[in-house]
């Protein structure tokens, strides 16, 4: 059964482009309600921990020095179905290869600095919503 949430990270390249309030219009508008969300700057320690599961691969010294460079949105969004549901929206990893209309293809400038962060799995979202939110400060729509 797919979960109701996931969890983004407007990355340092959109925050600094001025490209946040654009990105979280766009997620709003595809029907997802931010239950928690915050502006963070993680630290070297922070980016390595939570892009662990790439370590040893060529890329992870540059995506770390790169999701420490600055400010980041970090968010829990809710809609039925999310993880799916944000993947579609946020397209390709590669902004080039990514579909029209989606957040990548609107708003990246690169494979690295692809404007935000996805989760990919029902276990990701709530290990990353854990890992940034305590449940006090997530707003989940009232049953």
């Amino acid at each position: 059964m797919a979960g109701n949430i996931t969890f983004t990270m407007i990355k340092p390249y959109a925050v600094k482009n001025g490209k946040a309030g654009s990105i979280i219009a766009k997620i709003i508008e595809s029907g997802f309600r931010i239950i928690a969300m915050k502006l963070t700057h993680l630290s070297k320690a922070d980016a390595e921990y939570f892009y662990s599961i790439h370590k040893g691969r060529p890329f992870y010294e540059s995506l770390v020095d790169f999701m420490s460079s600055g400010p980041v949105f970090v968010a829990i969004l809710e809609k039925e179905n999310a993880v799916a549901d944000y993947r579609k929206i946020i397209g390709n990893t590669d902004p080039k290869k990514a579909e029209e209309g989606t957040i990548r293809k609107l708003f990246a400038e690169s494979v690295q600095a692809n404007a935000v962060h996805g989760s990919d799995s029902d276990e990701n979202a709530e290990w990353e919503s854990n890992y940034f939110f305590s449940h006090r400060e997530r707003f989940p729509a009232k049953s």
